[in-house]
């Protein structure tokens, strides 16, 4: 007896059916089922009507045809797209061997299966189509074997013309795992490897997503306009998972951040305050954990060896133009660690799939830009068209990529319409890039006191000697530290006056300003003695903390006065359209005293930091031609006057910022 078509029926009347039909005929029973849950509702039934024993010996199910969809990847898209092909990843046992068809007049563009039979990939052009539920039917010799709903969502209004951060914000970056835990239920769960512990540096210590929600009322007073936590979505390694970067679901939030909906929400309440959401996305790599990764949809979906090679991080054979093509290939196609798989952005399947989960995050959660992981790592043809698929959907989105080098002329190279790179007749279409070398300056500069030829202020001087190089020099990111990088305040050793230097630099030069989750309290934190130590839980984040840095009443007195300069220092310059975009004047540093203008037609900053440790007295007619006609500035800290017409004294290891009178 052949029983089809039954999976339209409920399971209980499936299982009834079936039973019926065995007890009244005990014979070998062929059955075909279209749904695991049909499947697994028959056996429970079995076991709660206590018929198991007698079915185990005399009753033969034979699943003939046994399919279902596991995975829809986007799982819905939008209408109205600019990226309006697209291409529609459908998983599950044996999925290819269907027809495919699509419901509402929609085109099939191309059905592309590989050597995975496990996977189809069903490119539809959605230009014309209106907001709808599509039905994907899954046909075997013409007949329906399963069909899968897929909805077509209005777009937000104007979401193609959204504005990205630039340099007006102050980002604030989270490591989302050591911020505050906002909802101590989700710290575990069950469906995940790694569980919360947190006595251990490198473990989960329950940072979340609503934890950032409960505390963006104290990131906005700290003067901060953007939020970029580190990557949010599931990350499954058993070990090692709170950082997020190995990321085995890139469409889902991880459960013990949140959920999707919380994702949204912190979103919304970023921008109910004007402030901005910066997704932490990686391109170049995912987790071996990753469900894709397990069951992989063709070979080369990752680079392979075979098997695994790790990158030399020479990143300088991306157009070094003597470089051999092993050395290049060992760059771009070696994984950046063992347990992260390297994506291979050559694949179009692998290009297209990245780009799609991009845009789709943008629209979906409401984004206002990209920090992109290891940039420059990737296949440089096949990031430069993820970055300008973005582009060309959202043309005022801002994507800041991580380009980790030493010399400006290499980290000009990825920026967007870099002269550098056309010479080689190439072009990133990455907007922003971030300034390692004056982060590099940052790490030593204030130790070095007596301002010799090539230490102390001359090195940040010649920084900004090379900012010629950069196409739009101020798009680009400055930072003292960050989440990979040592604390500021270990390298030196929580010296006020030395953080007070940095953060007036930070504050008043070019590009757009980035601070590290707790160096507005002081936090320290030694790279040389592991991640976990410069990622420590923020204080107060926590129940039972005995200390509540978040409010003026919980910090104590160091706390206080480190939080109190960088707020003012910060909201300041919130409403500093000269510090934002206007010009910049520098001179050379004389006594280890730099002093720089920034400059519009309608407003003038003189900045001076005396890095020496002696009291420096400097004649003011050496900056006539940016003093002008102004005849003092105002202390933006302490509010006096400065009289520029005579020398100006400023003490050692110290600071003026003056608007010009």
């Amino acid at each position: 007896m052949e029983c089809n078509g039954i999976k339209n029926v409920s399971r209980t009347v499936v299982c009834r059916k079936l039973l019926d039909t065995f007890l009244a005929s005990p014979k070998t029973l062929e059955v075909t089922i279209y749904n695991i849950n049909d499947y697994k509702a028959l056996i429970l039934f079995m076991v709660k009507t206590n018929t198991m024993k007698k079915l185990l010996f005399s009753l033969l199910i034979s699943i003939s045809a046994f399919a279902q969809i596991d995975r829809v990847e986007p799982p819905f898209w939008y209408s109205g797209m600019t990226l309006s092909k697209v291409q529609i990843l459908f998983y599950g046992k044996n999925i290819a061997q269907y027809d495919v068809a699509v419901s509402n007049n929609i085109v099939i563009d191309n059905i592309k299966k590989t050597e995975n039979p496990n996977y189809v990939f069903v490119t539809i052009d959605t230009k014309n189509a209106p907001v709808s539920e599509l039905t994907f039917s899954f046909k075997s010799k013409g007949k329906v074997a399963l069909t899968q709903k897929y909805e077509l969502k209005q777009r937000r209004q104007n979401s193609k013309f959204r504005k990205g951060y630039d340099s007006s914000d102050m980002i604030y970056l989270i490591m989302s795992d050591r911020f505050a835990n906002g909802n101590p239920k989700n710290d575990s769960d069950n469906s995940l490897n790694e569980k919360a512990d947190r006595s251990n540096p490198n473990g989960r210590h329950g940072g979340d997503i609503e934890g950032i929600i409960k505390n963006l009322d104290y990131i906005k007073e700290l003067g901060a306009t953007a939020v970029w936590p580190t990557p949010l979505c599931e990350d499954n390694d058993p070990k090692g998972s709170y950082h997020t970067y190995g990321q085995s679901d890139v469409y889902k939030i991880d459960p013990r951040f949140g959920t999707n909906e919380d994702y949204l929400r912190l979103s919304a309440e970023l921008h109910s305050r004007g402030m901005k959401n910066i997704l932490d996305y990686v391109t170049n790599h995912w987790g071996y954990q990753h469900w894709m990764y397990k069951d992989l949809p063709t070979y080369d979906w990752v680079h392979q060896f075979p098997g695994y090679s790790q990158s030399n991080y020479r990143m300088t054979t991306q157009f070094d133009p003597n470089a051999s093509d092993i050395d290049a290939k060992n760059c771009m196609d070696g994984w950046f660690v063992p347990s992260m798989p390297d994506l291979n952005q050559s694949n179009p399947l692998v290009l297209n799939y990245l780009i799609q989960n991009a845009i789709w995050w943008i629209e979906y959660a409401d984004l206002d830009g990209f920090r992109v992981d290891t940039y420059s790592y990737n296949d440089k043809e096949g990031i430069s068209k993820w970055t300008k698929a973005i582009l060309d959907e959202y043309p005022n989105f801002n994507i800041v990529g991580e380009v980790w080098m030493h010399n400006q002329a290499q980290m000009a190279y990825w920026q967007k319409d870099s002269k550098i790179g056309a010479i080689e007749s190439y072009n990133s279409y990455l907007p922003s890039v971030m300034d390692f070398t004056l982060h590099d300056a940052f790490g030593s500069v204030f130790n070095e006191d007596k301002g010799e030829w090539d230490k102390g202020m001359i090195k940040v001087y010649d920084n900004f000697v090379n900012d010629f190089l950069y196409p739009n020099i101020n798009n680009i990111l400055v930072f003292a530290e960050n989440h990979d990088t040592n604390r500021f305040n270990s390298a030196y050793k929580k010296d006020f006056r030395k953080y007070q230097m940095a953060m007036t630099l930070l504050a008043t030069i070019r590009g757009i300003p980035q601070l590290y989750y707790g160096s507005e309290i002081g936090m320290d934190g030694d790279k040389g003695k592991g991640d976990g130590d410069i990622r420590h839980d923020f204080p107060g984040g926590w129940n039972g903390d005995s200390n509540n840095a978040f409010t003026k009443a919980g910090r104590n007195e160091e706390q206080n006065k480190f939080y109190d300069f960088t707020s003012k220092l910060f909201n300041w310059r919130k409403s500093k359209d000269v510090i934002h975009f206007g010009k910049m004047k520098h001179y050379i540093p004389v006594n280890n005293v730099y002093v720089y203008f920034r400059y519009n037609e309608k407003e003038s900053v003189m900045v001076v930091i005396n890095n020496s440790n002696e009291t420096q007295t400097f004649k003011t007619n050496r900056f006539a031609e940016s003093i002008q006609n102004h005849l003092g500035g105002k202390d933006i800290f302490s509010g006096k006057m400065i009289d520029l017409k005579n020398d100006v004294s400023i003490e050692g290891k110290s600071v003026l910022v003056l608007e010009l009178k």
